[in-house]
């Protein structure tokens, strides 16, 4: 475990010093604390609007962050691609490659707009159940108007990748916070001003993400970055550059696809439970989200790191940047935890509408996510992604898969009957998911079985 987290910079390595990685981790920390907010603003700003209305926004985002992961999953896998082509020294393939991944991100999130629209009533539904009258109305308008967002996102995430392949996240940082000051100016007119309900706050979310798209397009397009994209010279598909995207980003995706899906059924079980439990569910999702933000971070700066350290096809170089990665990463994570417990009574009093058993119950699960996320939630997490990097991706999707059906989604449903409560019951089956997820991730490392797949493929991404 020492070698795992090593810390002190090497002379030996110089492909990231530690300030390379502050300068990388701090605009990605300030982009994802925006990016949450654009989530949670809507949350807390029809707090105000009752418990129907929090629980309505809470069950479309979890469907949102569902599909959001599997086009973020995708754009992964181009960023990896791009970041080996850029550790390797291969300019004019990362170039290329840039273009498929947004071309991939584009058509993949038009496809979901469509089938999801075509089937929605269904789809709520199958993963909803039966919702109180009020609740439904919102789930039906909220979801209606920001499904037409998804496309915006698929584009926003591949160019967000591919600045963050270049080290470039403060590019993203300012564009995310454009954008959520566009989603707060929205929430506040549609939401208070027109007096449009769940409506409104869909309204500034779609606002939002739309503009975001529009300027990462703009700011990519500057032919000044080694990695631009040319629109000019129109596109033409490489299936060779499509499938080595693919190769990373489907199973990426299933995994984050199942990942997230498995969290919206037991988001079913939560709701046969009533309102009290969904609206604490969405109070808890809203701190704990809060609380992964650092985590969050060293999964994306993960990518870019060991992903160039890969394309220059050193097995020394990427042991030394995954240890260093991961101190990194629970040294943030815990300091980050500690100041989210220390703010959290603040942040459930914004929740002033909201019956204090509801407070209460809210608070347990706070405790039960942040409190032994702390020690599990990192190398649960980021470890995955480093593997990912390392193009060890099917074990990857399979560990992850297996353990969020059969430990969370299973054991959630098994637990609930016994203790009676559908959103305990969820969120302790969680820590057991974890608990499972680290153990195989970190055997999966300690194994070496990553060491073929991240070296045999060295000169085949420097043709």
């Amino acid at each position: 475990m020492n070698n795992l987290f090593s810390f002190a910079d090497d002379k030996r390595y110089t492909l990231f010093t530690n300030r390379d990685i502050f300068r990388l981790v701090l605009p990605l920390f300030v982009e994802q604390l925006l990016f949450i907010l654009v989530g949670t603003a809507d949350t807390l700003m029809v707090a105000g609007l009752g418990e129907a209305s929090i629980s309505a926004v809470s069950l479309v985002d979890s469907f949102n962050r569902c599909v959001t992961s599997v086009l973020f999953a995708l754009s992964t896998g181009g960023a990896v691609v791009v970041s080996q082509y850029l550790g390797g020294g291969s300019l004019t393939r990362a170039r290329e490659s840039a273009k498929q991944l947004l071309a991939i991100g584009l058509f993949s999130g038009a496809a979901i707009c469509v089938m999801v629209e075509l089937l929605l009533p269904d789809v709520v539904r199958i993963l909803y159940g039966q919702l109180p009258a009020d609740v439904h109305a919102g789930v039906m308008s909220y979801f209606r108007i920001t499904l037409v967002g998804v496309p915006f996102i698929a584009v926003y995430g591949g160019s967000a990748a591919l600045f963050r392949s270049m080290n470039r996240t403060k590019t993203t940082m300012y564009i995310s916070l454009a954008g959520n000051i566009i989603n707060i100016v929205g929430n506040a007119l549609f939401i208070y001003c027109f007096r449009m309900g769940v409506a409104g706050a869909a309204y500034a979310t779609l606002a939002a993400r739309f503009s975001s798209m529009l300027i990462i397009l703009f700011m990519i397009s500057n032919r000044s970055l080694s990695v631009h994209i040319d629109f000019r010279k129109g596109f033409r598909l490489s299936w060779q550059l499509v499938k080595k995207i693919l190769y990373i980003g489907i199973p990426g995706g299933i995994e984050n696809g199942v990942f997230q899906f498995g969290r919206v059924l037991v988001l079913g079980l939560i709701a046969t439970y009533g309102t009290r439990e969904i609206a604490a569910n969405a109070v808890a999702t809203t701190v704990d989200m809060i609380g992964a933000i650092c985590g969050g971070v060293f999964c994306l700066a993960v990518v870019t790191v060991i992903g160039q350290a890969v394309g220059a096809g050193d097995e020394k170089q990427i042991r030394y940047y995954v240890g260093k990665m991961m101190k990194w990463a629970y040294s943030a994570h815990i300091l980050w935890n500690i100041l989210v417990f220390a703010l959290t009574p603040l942040i459930l009093a914004c929740f002033s509408k909201i019956d204090a058993d509801t407070r209460k119950l809210a608070w347990y699960l706070i405790l039960i996510h942040n409190g032994i996320g702390i020690f599990l939630w990192p190398i649960s997490f980021v470890f995955p992604n480093i593997l990912r990097s390392m193009n060890d991706v099917r074990a990857t999707m399979c560990i992850s898969v297996g353990s969020m059906l059969a430990i969370r989604v299973g054991f959630s449903y098994l637990i609930a009957g016994w203790i009676h409560s559908g959103v305990l019951a969820v969120w302790i089956a969680m820590v057991f998911d974890w608990i499972v997820r680290l153990t195989g991730f970190y055997w999966r490392y300690r194994s070496g079985a990553w060491i073929p797949l991240s070296l045999a493929k060295k000169a085949g991404r420097n043709k």
